[in-house]
């Protein structure tokens, strides 16, 4: 199962690091993505990182401000979030095995391990 954490209480602006680890398994060789989903909406894929590191992914509304990462050796994956908004608070998540290209991500419908999350929240 994967882990995330990180989250917490910001000021619009500010920002927060965002870690995904894995027990039970490495990251080895698999790409990983994140994802978020706000109250009252659905979830929404963000961005990802693919097995090599070399290849990302960002939505439109993150690109610039979020950077993804990988650290296989801590079996750990990234997300470095500057200059954030109160439309980035969200229940974040992140999830192996995922299509990840420079221009999508992708993953299984059936998907469903998606563990409790972290809470990023943004307001001054």
């Amino acid at each position: 199962q994967l882990q995330a954490s990180g989250g917490g209480l910001v000021q619009p602006g500010g920002s927060l690091r965002l870690s995904c680890a894995a027990s039970g398994f490495t990251f080895d060789y698999r790409s990983v993505g994140w994802f978020r989903q706000a109250p009252g909406r659905g979830r929404e894929a963000i961005s990802c990182i693919d097995y090599s590191g070399h290849v990302t992914y960002y939505v439109e509304s993150v690109k610039g401000r979020f950077t993804i990462s990988r650290d296989d050796a801590k079996n750990t994956v990234y997300l470095q979030m500057n200059s954030l908004k109160p439309s980035d608070m969200a229940v974040y998540y992140c999830a192996p095995d995922l299509l990840c290209t420079e221009s999508t991500m992708r993953i299984s419908d059936i998907y469903d391990d998606w563990g409790q999350g972290t809470q990023v929240t943004v307001s001054s």
